[in-house]
């Protein structure tokens, strides 16, 4: 019965929640209201599904703007941390994903940053445009491995997103997540069973002053700084 209860939320709340936020969009040019809209939807899958979220580290958030950059087991992910954050955000995401009737149309509006991993040119300018908006306030979170992991553990991380931090100059947030992987498992619609994610925010990591040529050091500082977190949350799930 719950598992039919979250697929039918799920279906309705992403196609009527999206119709809701294209009609307010012109009226929301910073977004919040919309984002309001984005948090209601990931609640409401989340407790629907018998998902609880417990959540550390929020007192590191002080002097936004910041780039978050998260391990990815799980589309249970995305809901955690709309969930769980308490500042407005933005996605990097895949082209793919704007292409989607209703859901991609309402990423679109709401000033998510579409990236075209298949065309360089694209994806350049895309980087760009993302710190130019960075650099004005907007937070944004990244996935540095670039897909979900089929088995929780780290997958080797993009450089893009690191290129797009060095150019917005803002602190890097990393955070790690633990136990999405088995309560929604990767290509599953909606949560198999209850139970309980974890969500650790670290300490940020500023890149003031910081050379370009330092990416891949910037790179294995974050990996270490999540695979802790990660580690942290597993702990704490048994």
């Amino acid at each position: 019965m719950r598992k039919a209860l979250s697929s039918l939320n799920l279906l309705f709340t992403t196609i009527f929640l999206s119709i809701v936020a294209l009609i307010i969009s012109p009226f929301d040019r910073g977004g919040k209201a919309i984002h309001r809209i984005a948090r209601f939807w990931a609640a409401t899958h989340i407790r629907i599904g018998g998902i609880k979220v417990v959540t550390s580290g929020l007192d590191k958030i002080t002097t936004p703007p910041y780039i978050f950059m998260c391990n990815h087991q799980s589309a249970l992910d995305i809901y955690g941390l709309l969930f769980s954050l308490p500042l407005s955000f933005r996605w990097i995401a895949k082209r793919q994903l704007f292409l989607i009737p209703f859901f991609g149309w309402a990423l679109k509006r709401a000033g998510h940053i579409s990236i075209d991993r298949e065309n360089p040119r694209e994806a350049l300018k895309a980087i760009d445009e993302a710190a130019r908006k960075i650099r004005d306030g907007m937070n944004i979170i990244i996935f540095p491995e670039g897909t979900r992991s089929k088995d929780g553990s780290l997958l080797p991380f993009k450089k893009g997103g690191f290129s797009l931090a060095l150019r917005a100059m803002v602190p890097i947030v990393p955070v790690g997540i633990a136990g999405t992987s088995m309560l929604q498992p990767k290509g599953s619609f909606i949560p198999k069973r209850k139970g309980v994610i974890y969500i650790h925010i670290g300490e940020p990591i500023p890149l003031e002053g910081i050379s370009r040529s330092a990416r891949t050091e910037i790179m294995n500082s974050v990996r270490a700084s999540i695979e802790g977190l990660m580690r942290t949350g597993e702990s704490a799930n048994g």
